[in-house]
């Protein structure tokens, strides 16, 4: 009581001789400090010094250079309770008085930090909230640790000195709480009762401020080491992340879960976290399987080796994977999310699966089983190929994990990294796995037997010699004696191809020569080019025989040839032949595969048409042509991207000398004047359905096609006379359909935008097609410049008002799940913006 009544004293007559300045405040100040040793120092403060030992330091911030000497007032903040110092400090940085810098407050805080005050304060706090200290300094003192760089930062400028760098700090910090921990440690063996929840806080704050990977990085690793064979440790560490508060704890249990080696670390680390706590129960079991997907490979298995390795902690694992497979059976997540996110589900399926033990597969075999069926039906079903793969690799892991002695589902897809990569996660190796090894005596007698088996084998080899087949076969039919006739220089004798259309087609139709067909087959395309005369006069006959004609002998390369041959009809007589294709696509009785034909056919057929023959004039440079190709499950952004950066090419003007290059000889476009029998008849009857075919149903695969058919068409159309109206047709196509589920129709959609851009002129465009571009780009997401086009509507148009915000039915460019027709869209504004410029330039 007496130290206490004299530490008391001497704080009123600092205080009081700093009001007055003079030399006698260093005097006072220097008695405080013995006096607060006397005291047992500053834990032994009661609330009535420690009020007063603020008022002192407030005094002493405040006091003129004269009356604070260098190293006395420095020890009185060095060496007094550290929250409060700490909060004096702050009070002084953020409003410095006339005697006291802002970089003099700065160098006391460095100096606080570098002589571990830091975790004295976080240690005091711990001891207050075990004696029920109050919340409201607690919660103070707890922003001003976690905000600490960023009150220097902002009155100092950014010239921080380095311990306040956000790198430097955070790293600081984790040592501290380290200590802190250590001195929990100590108490608890001790007997002694202490509080962590405050340690559980500042990691908490820090980790939602984004610094998981500052502090995380020193934390994680000491806890490892600490934690590996000490129960109180693991209960300290159980206890720090428990006591953090649900608004944090995604934070935290993201931050141990991407920064630890392995599942078995996390759950020493984590304890059963997740049985405990229901904000971490979500944050692991729905928010970071099936909310997010931007996390790696190695975090889904940390994260789900985690739920495995603990029998209270099992059954969410088997939960999680009932969700993730109704998640990855849904056909409304397979139109609606991007493939990444399919990608990082079914990465998460099979990492479920490799956990799995036979009597839990068995406890939900037959949901397994129906998930599995609707899942591989709704990827199946998708238009793009790797979301069809992964259904496929899916749906044979878990096939072989509920049918483990029955037949299993097997599918034939490419093998690639991807796949590879798959597959290996239904595997579960160990985080630690070593070779198993033969003890030394057993190593010495396997390495003594060793050349005794060699040398075995070596003289049996020797005593017996493996007979040549031939001279073995010879021995069991030594009653044959026949000597075979030498046939090395035989020829093989070909059968003739027919050298009249008309034999081709009584070949094709009614021959039961095999020999005879293949020949036909083989010849036909040469043959109908070589003859166009004699083809024009059957081309639609010769047509429908090459739809319909069917494979009679494994031939190779059966469908490339009847497909030419198909192109050759249609370019030689293109217009009956076209108007039989497309009358045919919306017939009954045909299979999807002869429809997607007849739109390979018109595109190849458009395509060859629309350019001229080559001949042997030269020029200093020209451009090539882009090659348009159409293969089963391509990715037709791939062939769109090279399409416009080609049209640009072909745009751009070079000057340069070098080797002479043929040159195209000018001649007339021949798709010009048959562009229109090519694309009118396709864009007409989308939207009936036949009893067997529903382009706008079950068969979006052959919308798909067509829209990107119709894309090719309109692009190959550029500079004929049917343009504009195959344009304006196209735009209000696309308006149609806009709202598709399905990404690669819409992809084909906005190609479809892209080749109207391209395509058709630009003064073409402002005239008949205004209202189509303001909606589609409403669509796509830009912003009118209403000015603009009102000015130009006023030109052309009846003038309407435009209002933001009538057509802005969806912004593709934001919100569509798919990134290939984000970027499309994107294209297309910036295609649009391009036109505005021009028209803008060209005078009235």
């Amino acid at each position: 009581m007496a130290a206490a009544a004299a530490l008391e004293r001497a704080l009123r007559e600092a205080a009081a001789a700093l009001e007055r300045g003079g030399e006698g405040a260093a005097a006072a100040a220097g008695a405080v400090r013995a006096a607060l040793c006397v005291a047992g120092g500053p834990a032994a403060l009661g609330e009535r010094e420690r009020a007063l030992y603020g008022a002192f330091l407030r005094s002493l911030a405040r006091a003129p250079r004269a009356a604070r000497p260098e190293g006395v007032w420095r020890s009185c903040f060095l060496e007094g309770p550290p929250g409060l110092v700490l909060c004096v400090l702050l009070e002084a940085l953020a409003s410095p008085g006339p005697n006291f810098h802002p970089r003099e407050v700065v160098e006391v805080l460095e100096q606080f930090l570098q002589e571990g005050r830091i975790s004295a304060l976080m240690w005091e706090a711990c001891q207050q909230q075990a004696q029920a200290g109050s919340p409201e300094l607690q919660e103070a003192l707890l922003s001003k640790i976690v905000c600490l760089p960023d009150h220097v930062g902002n009155k100092l400028q950014g010239k921080n000195p380095p311990v306040f760098f956000p790198q430097n700090y955070f790293p600081l910090l984790g040592g501290a709480i380290i200590q802190v921990l250590q001195k929990i440690s100590d108490s608890l063996r001790g007997g002694l009762d202490c509080s962590i929840s405050f340690i559980s806080h500042v990691l908490g704050k820090v980790c939602v401020h984004g610094r998981q990977k500052e502090i995380l990085s020193v934390l994680v690793p000491r806890l490892t080491d600490l934690t590996k064979s000490d129960c109180i440790w693991q209960r300290i560490c159980w206890r720090l992340v428990e006591c953090v508060p649900d608004r944090w704890m995604e934070a935290v249990v993201l931050g141990f879960v991407q920064r630890e080696p392995g599942a078995d670390i996390l759950s020493r680390l984590l304890g059963n976290l997740v049985v405990k706590n229901k904000k971490a129960q979500f944050v692991v079991t729905q928010k970071v399987l099936l909310l997010q997907y931007c996390h790696t490979t190695a975090v889904l298995q940390n994260l789900l080796g985690y739920l495995s390795l603990d029998s209270l902690r099992r059954p969410l694992l088997i939960k999680v994977l009932q969700e993730l497979l109704e998640t990855w059976s849904s056909s409304s997540a397979v139109k609606h999310s991007p493939p990444e996110q399919q990608q990082y589900i079914s990465k998460a399926i099979l990492i479920c699966l490799s956990h799995l033990k036979e009597a839990e597969i068995e406890s939900c075999r037959q949901e397994l089983l129906t998930s599995m069926m609707e899942g591989v039906k709704c990827h199946l079903d998708s238009n793009l190929p790797q979301i069809r793969r992964l259904g496929m690799i899916v749906a044979e892991s878990v096939s072989s994990k509920i049918n483990t002695d029955g037949p299993v589902l097997k599918f034939q897809y490419e093998d690639d990294d991807e796949t590879r990569e798959l597959k290996s996660l239904l595997v579960q190796t160990p985080p630690f796995s070593v070779a198993p090894s033969l003890p030394d005596d057993e190593n010495e007698a396997a390495g003594a037997a060793l050349p005794l088996v060699l040398e075995s084998n070596k003289k049996s080899h020797t005593a017996a010699p493996v007979m040549p087949d031939e001279e073995s076969d010879a021995e069991l039919d030594s009653d044959d004696d026949l000597i075979p006739y030498d046939m090395s220089e035989d020829k093989e004798l070909k059968t003739k191809a027919p050298v009249y259309i008309r034999d081709c087609i009584e070949v094709l139709t009614g021959s039961e020569d095999v020999d005879k067909w293949e020949a036909t087959v083989q010849a036909l395309e040469s043959l109908v080019r070589k003859n166009p005369a004699a083809t024009r006069e059957v081309s639609v006959e010769l047509a429908k025989i090459l739809l319909h004609l069917e494979e009679k002998t494994c031939i190779e390369g059966f469908v490339l040839l009847r497909q030419r041959a198909q192109v050759a009809v249609l370019t030689t007589d293109p217009i009956p032949v076209a108007k039989y294709l497309t009358s045919q696509f919306y017939s009954l009785n045909y299979s999807l595969r002869q429809r997607m034909d007849i739109l390979d056919v018109l595109v190849l057929a458009a395509q060859e048409l629309s350019y001229p023959k080559s001949h042997g004039k030269t020029k200093r440079s020209g451009a090539q042509k882009p090659c348009i190709q159409l293969l089963p499950g391509s990715d037709s952004s791939k062939d769109w991207r090279k399409i416009v950066d080609e049209r640009i090419k072909s745009k751009t003007r070079r000057f340069a000398t070098g080797q002479s290059q043929v040159e195209l000889a000018s001649s007339p476009n021949e798709f010009s004047s048959v562009a229109g029998y090519f694309f009118f008849p396709l864009i007409q009857h989308f939207d009936r359905p036949l009893t067997t075919f529903d382009l706008l149903g079950e068969d979006h695969f052959v919308l798909g096609r067509l829209v990107h058919t119709l894309a090719i068409l309109m692009y190959l159309a550029v500079n004929t006379v049917a343009v504009t109206a195959m344009g304006k047709a196209l735009l209000e196509f696309v308006w149609a359909l806009r709202f598709h589920t399905d990404s690669y129709v819409r992809q084909g959609l906005l190609s479809c935008i892209s080749s109207v851009l391209l395509s058709v002129p630009a003064e073409h465009l402002l005239e008949d097609m205004t209202e189509e571009l303001l909606e589609t780009q409403s669509w796509l997401g830009g912003q009118c410049d209403h000015r603009f086009w009102e000015a130009a509507l006023s030109l052309c148009l009846d003038c309407r008002n435009w209002q933001n915000g009538d057509y802005r039915l969806l912004n593709v460019v934001e919100k569509d799940p798919d990134g290939d027709c984000r970027r499309l869209a994107l294209q297309n504004l910036l295609l649009m913006e391009n036109l505005k410029k021009k028209l803008e330039t060209v005078p009235s």
